[in-house]
C-alpha cells in the first residue's frame, strides 16, 4: 500500500512582477466637467515634439470620445507605456473619484497654512481626476517629460492642479505650493 506523503508548498517562486515593480502616480484635479477628447491630448503631445505610441488595437473613433476611461501611451517602444486614467464625479468609477479625493482633502487637511487651504478647495471643486501610473525602474527622462506634458495638457485645459506622489501639489508655474514630501529624520 502507497504511504501519503504530505504536499509542502515550494519555498521558491518566481517573483510576481505585479508586486515588485514600483510606480509612480501622478493626478490632475480637474475642474472643468469633462475630459477633452484623447485626439486633442495627442496633438498637443505632437505639437511638443513628442511622438506618443497609442495601442495597435485602438479604434480610431476612441480618440474622439470624451468618456474615455483608461489609455496607455507610449514615448519609446523599447520601454513600457505610461497608463492614464480618467474617473469623474459620475458614472462608473464614481466610487474611485471620490475615494481618491477623499483622501487628497484629508491630507491636505492636516496642513494650516494658506496654500493648503487653497488647494483643498481646489480639489474638493474637482470634477474629475486625471492620474498617469508608470514603472519608476522602466522610466528615462524622455519619459519623464512626456508624462509632465500630459499632466501640463491637463492642467491647461480643463483648469487643474497637478500633484505628484511623494511630492506635493503644484502651481501652474511648476513651484510646488504644498509639500507632501517624506522627510527622514
Amino acid at each position: 500500500m502507497a504511504k501519503e506523503l504530505p504536499i509542502l508548498p515550494s519555498t521558491v517562486h518566481p517573483p510576481d512582477v505585479a508586486q515588485t515593480e514600483q510606480y509612480q502616480y501622478s493626478r490632475v484635479f480637474c475642474q472643468k466637467e469633462n475630459s477633452p477628447p484623447l485626439r486633442l491630448l495627442l496633438e498637443f503631445l505632437k505639437s511638443r515634439a513628442q511622438a506618443p505610441i497609442t495601442p495597435p488595437d485602438m479604434d480610431e473613433s476612441m480618440l474622439d470620445e470624451w468618456a474615455w476611461v483608461q489609455v496607455t501611451l507610449g514615448y519609446d517602444r523599447n520601454r513600457k507605456p505610461i497608463q492614464v486614467f480618467c474617473v469623474r464625479d459620475r458614472g462608473t468609477y464614481q466610487d474611485v473619484f471620490d475615494k481618491e479625493k477623499e483622501l487628497f482633502i484629508d491630507l491636505l487637511s492636516a496642513h494650516d497654512d494658506v496654500e493648503a487651504g487653497l488647494v483643498r478647495e481646489y480639489v474638493e471643486r474637482a470634477r474629475f481626476v486625471l492620474t498617469t501610473r508608470f514603472a519608476k525602474d522602466d522610466m528615462t527622462d524622455e519619459g519623464y517629460d512626456f508624462n509632465g506634458w500630459i499632466l501640463e495638457f491637463y492642467q491647461e485645459q480643463c483648469n487643474g492642479i497637478v500633484q505628484i506622489d511623494n511630492q506635493g501639489f503644484y502651481s501652474p508655474k511648476g513651484e510646488i505650493t504644498v509639500d507632501l514630501s517624506f522627510k527622514e529624520e
